[in-house]
């Protein structure tokens, strides 16, 4: 209950009754609930500023979740990235190259998307940039995911149309690994071991003891059996394809000429006929009929640690033995 107030009226000299207008009550009513408005206005100020509402805690824990979800979606993009990278690699440098197809050109692996603006829908909303960034990698990568799909297409169908050419290459050694004495004269300029000057050696020296079998490295039919000065006994298989072989310094022959045989046939064993200083295998690889390093050929018998150790050794500036 509100209190009474009083003054001494000087006139009468008596103790009155307070009496306040309707235009007083009605101000000091007004002054009382700006200053509740006032200070209430500062509380929730104070409060917005330094205090989180409960929805913008939760708007928070959402854009760290969406952000955390971004970044794994950028490292999981990279290394997808660098799986198609390798494929690329791959594909470009040994598949395409063992079935003679051209490369396909980094332009065409790489081209953008022309025309209109792709991501015009995307441009209105809030972390726009980020958006976009994301949606161009994926159709980038998604292009270039379809780009290496029509190129193993491709390679499927050389696959079936060169299965025969695939079987008639020259891809093993000429003679057993397990048979070999160790020392091995490699493609490229040598010292003769007659005439002991630098002359250039067209194949591969095997050595191995008189007898040892000797395979066809690939499919194809005897063109040629008999003795060739120099080479001693020897045999040529054309393959086909441009690819031809000769295998000398035989001791003896197990084809005919114009016979047909399949890789890994035993055509001969191993001798010292010829201009030879030792039993081996003289042994050639011929492209166009241009004779080429045989190292090249023997990717279907050696795991890649022993084709290093051949490469190694063939590579050595030694003496040949023929």
């Amino acid at each position: 209950m509100a209190k009474t107030k009083y003054y001494f009226n000087t006139q009468t000299l008596k103790y009155e009754k307070v009496r306040l207008s309707l235009g007083i009550k009605v101000l000091k009513a007004l002054g009382f609930i700006s200053t509740a408005l006032v200070f209430s206005f500062i509380i929730i100020a104070f409060a917005y500023t330094f205090f989180d509402s409960p929805k913008e805690k939760q708007l928070k824990r959402e854009i760290n979740q969406l952000s955390l979800q971004y970044e794994i979606l950028q490292d999981r993009l990279k290394q997808l990235n660098a799986v198609v990278d390798d494929l690329q690699e791959r594909d470009d440098n040994i598949y395409r190259v063992i079935f003679e197809a051209e490369p396909i050109p980094k332009e065409v692996r790489n081209a953008g998307f022309g025309g209109i603006n792709r991501y015009k829908n995307l441009e209105n909303y809030d972390y726009a940039n980020l958006m976009i960034e994301a949606t161009k990698k994926v159709d980038i990568l998604s292009k270039q995911l379809y780009v290496q799909s029509k190129s193993y297409d491709e390679l499927a169908k050389a696959v079936n149309s060169k299965e025969k050419m695939m079987a008639s290459i020259p891809a093993v050694q000429p003679v057993d690994s397990r048979k070999l004495k160790g020392a091995i004269s490699g493609f490229g300029y040598r010292i003769h071991p007659i005439y002991k000057i630098r002359k250039m050696h067209e194949g591969m020296d095997f050595t191995a003891p008189i007898g040892t079998p000797i395979y066809a490295t690939g499919d194809g039919y005897i063109a040629a059996v008999g003795n060739e000065r120099g080479y001693g006994n020897r045999v040529i298989i054309s393959h086909g394809y441009g690819y031809s072989t000769k295998y000398a310094h035989m001791s003896r022959f197990k084809v005919k000429k114009g016979q047909r045989v399949k890789r890994g046939d035993i055509i001969g064993y191993v001798g010292n006929t010829g201009a030879s200083t030792g039993p081996h295998l003289h042994y050639e690889v011929y492209k166009g009929g241009k004779p080429i390093n045989p190292i090249n050929f023997f990717f279907n018998d050696l795991t890649p640690s022993e084709y290093m150790a051949m490469l190694e050794v063939a590579s050595r500036e030694n003496q040949s033995f023929d």
